[in-house]
This record gives structure tokens, C-alpha cells and sequence, in this order.
């Protein structure tokens, strides 16, 4: 608490300010006061929590899992051969300059208001990053350590296993706390941009009818299951990466 203490006060000195401004503002359509978004939040509690939160989390959480798989599967194949990694590495790096919002609505067009559609698009948003860091992890191997485990015969899986593995394992975790934010965001935007279901959906459907608080309300929602996630990857960080300070 106390190293938190500062950031403490601080949000809470916002939320004070926020909630003296909207209310002197008096549009709370469109400008909610804090205590406007908490009472949003339970008057449609139902409809936000058990409709749209959970199809949120459906899209999440499939689309990060593959992903991940995706990510790592990739950079072993570019960490196995540099003539892959030639090939592969820009077309990825185009891949990652295009800004998901501008092709959001293809995905609709080939899927439809499908799940399929918002899986893509954080499938998208996240696996260069996951790719990039572990390959990264991948080659920053002890040499020395290598050349030792060499000279008593090991072979290439045991190599991977033994080195490999553990030094790209923190650079691996590292990337998920930086991309699961950027999942929770890619839902977001393709439920905006094309479904009939989810948080971002819900929030474009507030905004037509003015309703501030339930946009708000939305928003906040996303935003707890973002810090939630980074919670959960940093709990299972310090549990199973414990040699991370060695590296």
C-alpha cells in the first residue's frame, strides 16, 4: 500500500475532479459523473455482464490462445532456420504496420457478425509482438553454456529444452503483459466496427441513443478485464519463470 500510495492519491483525486466537473457541466448524457457510470452499471448489469462481457471474453480468449500458439510457433521455425527467419520477418512487420481498424470491416464482410470475424482481428493485433519477443528470448542463449552442454553430447531438442527454452521463457511472458491489453482493445474495435454482440457493440449502441453512463460503463468493463489479465500473467510469471532475475 504504501508503494501504491501516490498512485492512490492520485486516482482518486481525478475521479473527485471528474466528478465536481461533470456535475457543474450538468450533460451527463454525454459527460457522466463517476457515480452516474457506477449506477449505469448495475441498473444494466444483466444485459452487461451476462449478454455482452461474456461474448467479449469468448473472442479474447480464443483469439489470444491462438495467438499465442501462432507466436511461438513462429519464432522456433525462424529460430530454427535464418533462411526462413529472411523470409518471414518482413512480411510480418508489414503485417503488424497495418492498423487493425482499417481492415476490421473486411473481416465483416468475409465472416460476417461472426466470432470469426473479432478472433482475427485480435489474432492480428497480438501475435507479432508474441513472435518477436520469444524469438528475441530465443537468441540471446549463453554461448558458453551451449558450447559446454555440446562437448557432453547434447542434441538439439535437449539444447532447446535445457537453454533455449528457460532464457526465451521471461522475454515470452514479457510479451503477453504488453499484448493482452492490445486483445482486449482489438475486440473492442471489431465489435464496434461489425457485431451484433460484446462490449464494444453495446458501447456503439449507447453512443447512438446518448446515453454517456453505459458507454462509460462499457469502457470500464474493458478496462477491468485488461488489468485483470496482466494480473493473472504476472501471478503466473512469478510463480513458474522463477529465474528470470538470473537472466
Amino acid at each position: 500500500m504504501k508503494k501504491n500510495l501516490s498512485a492512490i492519491v492520485t486516482g482518486a483525486g481525478l475521479l473527485i475532479l471528474w466528478q465536481i466537473g461533470a456535475g457543474l457541466a450538468g450533460i451527463s448524457h454525454i459527460l457522466p459523473r463517476p457515480t452516474d457510470v457506477l449506477v449505469c452499471l448495475w441498473n444494466k448489469r444483466e444485459v452487461l455482464f451476462k449478454v455482452h462481457m461474456v461474448e467479449t471474453l469468448k473472442a479474447i480468449v480464443i483469439g489470444y490462445l491462438i495467438a499465442i500458439v501462432i507466436g511461438v510457433l513462429l519464432a522456433v521455425i525462424m529460430d530454427l532456420s535464418e533462411k526462413l527467419e529472411a523470409m518471414m520477418y518482413p512480411v510480418f512487420v508489414i503485417i503488424e504496420t497495418i492498423p487493425i481498424m482499417c481492415i476490421a470491416p473486411l473481416f465483416v464482410l468475409w465472416f460476417g457478425y461472426t466470432l470469426s470475424a473479432r478472433i482475427l482481428a485480435i489474432v492480428l493485433s497480438t501475435f507479432f509482438s508474441i513472435t518477436v519477443n520469444t524469438f528475441d528470448g530465443l537468441k540471446k542463449i549463453n554461448k558458453e553454456s551451449c558450447e559446454l552442454m555440446k562437448t557432453y553430447g547434447a542434441k538439439t531438442m535437449q539444447l532447446f529444452w535445457h537453454i533455449k527454452l528457460p532464457t526465451a521463457l521471461p522475454y515470452f511472458m514479457t510479451s503477453l503483459k504488453i499484448t493482452f491489453p492490445w486483445a482486449v482493445i482489438g475486440a473492442a474495435i471489431a465489435e464496434w466496427l461489425g457485431a451484433n454482440r460484446g462490449l464494444g457493440y453495446y458501447s456503439k449502441l449507447m453512443v447512438s441513443k446518448l446515453d454517456g453512463g453505459t458507454v462509460f460503463a462499457a469502457v470500464l468493463i474493458l478496462s477491468v478485464i485488461a488489468i485483470a489479465g496482466i494480473a493473472v500473467i504476472k501471478f503466473i510469471d512469478r510463480k513458474f519463470v522463477f529465474w528470470r532475475s538470473d537472466i
